[in-house]
């Protein structure tokens, strides 16, 4: 039997409220059939529109065996290219960071207009039609500061996601902020691992102490219940929407992402061990309220995010293998808040330094549990781990779909 009706097969009759098959988490051609299936075909979050202040900046990334640059062109508008020169293939952008006039390929000097158009190609010849040797598009959106592309021909519409999460995310301003700390680490553990640990806050007690001084354990915050009936969590919705400031849990028809606005713990503000802000300027003058918790946002398969009243933090998920995942972390102020003046530095990333921290560790451990011989499924619970049982959905659902031919609504490359 090939790998796409063994996986078929094992999807339609997974056990329901249990982890997946040992395949699922360590197996090289099932992480390249998750690669083709989702990560080379779904919306993915990159970065943020900050990061590309000016015409010129850019920045490059490597999903799977797709080498990508992110420009913002002349005009302003950001777009995506795949970073392979048409010459012969060489990178044209080999920097993680960058600024350019234009993009030039250090090979042979090809070089291409913000746009991607062919500008110039050296010596080859009078009749050499340069216009059908552009750079080849990606599929590009910016939505409310957050960059997200599809490497697809053909991509999913994102209408549907812009028009969910624009609201909640807009009031936080993200194009006004800048990247004030970034980190990448990599996780000795299948990308499915990575998320079902972020998914479910039933070990957090054990194993996050700085977070849990202000991060709330409750199910019904990281689940998937929306918390509606937490006299808490809808006293803190009604008054951060009288505010002006989208709050009550929603979630996708298809479990693909969600937002929601969850209070922290007691009086605390921000992601502190005091519990108190982080940054004195606030993240934005749209924000007229203290205490308005974190507004979290899921978007699988590679975001999830906190954006509170002083800063924000998103997390990006990228597969390196089978048994090795990048997560990256960026901490974002606003644009004018000062280093030194109006953050410390060690203060506003010491909370999520250590946790992200203790999730790797985490995540490597169940990962080598996972690999012994004498590894089963097992059972979620249902009352800590909902999140995981709808990750996992999720998945489940995205993977029987697209390998059964799923004819989503698509649309082309402009």
């Amino acid at each position: 039997m090939d790998i796409r009706s063994n996986v078929l097969r094992q999807l339609k009759n997974r056990r329901e409220g249990f982890s997946l098959e040992q395949p699922f988490y360590i197996d090289e051609d099932y992480f390249q059939l998750d690669m083709e299936m989702i990560y080379y075909r779904d919306w993915l979050f990159m970065g943020h529109d900050c990061e590309l202040p000016k015409p010129g900046a850019y920045f490059t990334v490597q999903i799977g065996r797709y080498p990508v640059v992110i420009v913002r062109g002349r005009d302003n508008v950001i777009r995506a290219f795949h970073n392979s020169c048409r010459h012969r293939g060489s990178r044209v952008c080999t920097k993680e960071h960058g600024s350019s006039v234009r993009l030039v390929c250090p090979y042979h000097q090809w070089t291409y207009d913000l746009d991607g158009k062919l500008a110039f190609a050296r010596h080859m010849g009078d009749d050499f039609d340069k216009t059908g040797f552009n750079l080849k598009p990606v599929h590009c959106e910016s939505v409310a500061g957050y960059i997200f592309i599809c490497l697809a021909d053909t991509a999913p519409d994102f209408q549907t996601v812009r028009d969910k999460i624009e609201p909640y995310m807009a009031p936080h301003r993200i194009g006004e902020t800048k990247v004030a700390f970034q980190s990448t680490i990599i996780e000795k553990g299948n990308w499915k691992l990575v998320w079902e640990n972020n998914r479910e806050c039933y070990h957090c007690a054990a194993n996050h102490p700085e977070l849990c001084r202000t991060y709330p354990e409750a199910p019904s915050v990281t689940g998937t219940d929306g918390g509606a009936d937490d006299p808490e969590i809808a006293g803190h919705w009604a008054r951060c929407e009288a505010a002006g400031l989208p709050s009550k849990f929603q979630i996708s028809p298809d479990g693909q992402f969600r937002t929601a606005r969850m209070p922290l713990i007691e009086d605390a503000e921000s992601y502190t061990m005091s519990g108190k802000p982080a940054v004195k300027r606030r993240i934005a003058d749209d924000i007229s309220i203290s205490h308005i918790g974190t507004m979290l946002l899921f978007h699988y398969p590679t975001t999830w995010n906190h954006l509170l009243g002083d800063h924000a933090i998103s997390f990006r998920v990228l597969p390196l293998s089978a048994n090795e995942t990048a997560v990256t972390t960026k901490w974002l102020v606003h644009k004018d808040a000062v280093e030194g003046v109006d953050y410390n530095l060690e203060e506003l990333t010491h909370v999520w330094t250590e946790t992200n921290d203790q999730d790797r560790r985490i995540v490597e451990e169940n990962a080598f549990g996972i690999h012994s011989p004498a590894y089963e499924p097992g059972p979620y619970s249902s009352l800590h781990e909902g999140g995981v049982m709808q990750f996992l959905e999720w998945y489940s659902n995205f993977m029987v779909n697209r390998l059964q031919g799923d004819q989503a609504k698509i649309s082309a490359v402009a």
